[in-house]
């Protein structure tokens, strides 16, 4: 049985550029229309740290608007997952643009304690814009995907009652950061861990439900639609040493391709998932939930959206949330 899980980070640029209203509001509302339309849900990673600080800095006028918009979707029934860069939380807001602190980048790599905190003030802040004092996210993507090494971070965030985690996207490498996905290929559609996200524990935790990705050749990843996103990002900027191991990260026969519904087309889309009905008719009686991703700030052609929505629901696969997976995955 397949079902496919949509999931929105929900976000300006990783530099701290960019207007709310043109990079999070209004693309969130064009996808919110749309999966109405539909019936259907999708999961909104809000990423409350910058919200946070770029409230407590006065530094865009509209960030009572994304506020109100995260409540609408709360009452709404879409699923608000937790998405966190925690160089935010020190960083520094001067002369009209943000100074960020990388020493913090990834949460991870964090003392224990400090991830508490951090933690701890992003549900809490999640909690004040929702007025809800017993809102606790059921879900966690990290910024960057960047959940290694995982042990601390892990123990916290299931502490802290969170259910499923999101940041895996199989094969994935990253050297400027150390990120090394590719053990979790062999892994199944989703699986518990403890200390290791690559590593399947059936005492674990947490469950895995991974950005759905497939392993294909380097320059199939060249698109005009890619590339003009990829354009647009702080990570094209990269300079030195920085964006030489960056280059190394596509310096390979095959390269993760994930399911991402605003920069892929249709065809892309379709396609993969095609792969995905093949294998479910050969064996209907497992579990397939698929995990799509996409971006506020890279949604620039919500027709694809829906006419993807269209051809999922000819294929009768249904579109769910994590908390609409769980049990499931938990059988």
């Amino acid at each position: 049985m397949i079902e496919c899980i949509f999931t929105i980070d929900y976000e300006i640029f990783g530099n701290g550029e960019g207007s709310l209203r043109e990079l999070v509001y209004e693309p969130a509302e064009r996808l919110r229309t749309i999966f109405r339309k539909w019936n259907a849900r999708f999961v909104v990673f809000v990423e409350v740290a910058e919200l946070e600080m770029i409230e407590a800095e006065g530094a865009d006028p509209d960030i009572d608007l994304v506020k109100r918009q995260i409540r609408d979707f709360y009452e709404e029934g879409f699923e608000l997952g937790l998405h966190l860069h925690p160089q935010w939380y020190q960083g520094r807001y001067e002369n009209g643009r943000w100074l960020l602190d990388h020493d913090e980048y990834n949460l991870c790599k964090l003392p224990r304690e400090r991830i508490v905190l951090i933690v701890d003030r992003a549900i809490a802040y999640f909690r004040k814009i929702l007025g809800a004092a017993d809102f606790t996210p059921f879900s966690f993507r990290a910024g960057n995907w960047l959940f290694q090494p995982t042990k601390d971070a892990a123990a916290v965030l299931a502490e802290k009652g969170i259910k499923i985690d999101s940041s895996v996207f199989k094969g994935g490498l990253q050297h400027n950061h150390g990120l090394d996905y590719r053990p979790a290929r062999k892994n199944g559609y989703y699986w518990r861990f403890q200390e290791d996200v690559n590593k399947p524990n059936p005492d674990g935790q947490l469950i895995e439900l991974p950005t759905y990705s497939v392993m294909t050749p380097s320059w199939k990843m060249v698109t005009p639609k890619r590339v003009g996103m990829a354009q647009k990002s702080s990570s094209f900027s990269l300079k030195g040493l920085k964006k030489f191991r960056r280059y190394l990260d596509f310096l390979r026969f095959q390269y993760p391709l994930k399911l991402d519904f605003c920069r892929m087309t249709l065809s892309e889309l379709t396609s993969m998932m095609e792969e995905v009905i093949r294998e479910d008719q050969e064996d209907p009686t497992s579990f397939r939930p698929i995990v799509a991703i996409g971006h506020t700030k890279d949604l620039a052609d919500p027709q694809t959206v829906e006419f993807f929505l269209s051809y999922l629901k000819e294929k009768g696969i249904a579109v769910t949330t994590f908390g609409g997976a769980y049990l499931r995955c938990q059988q």
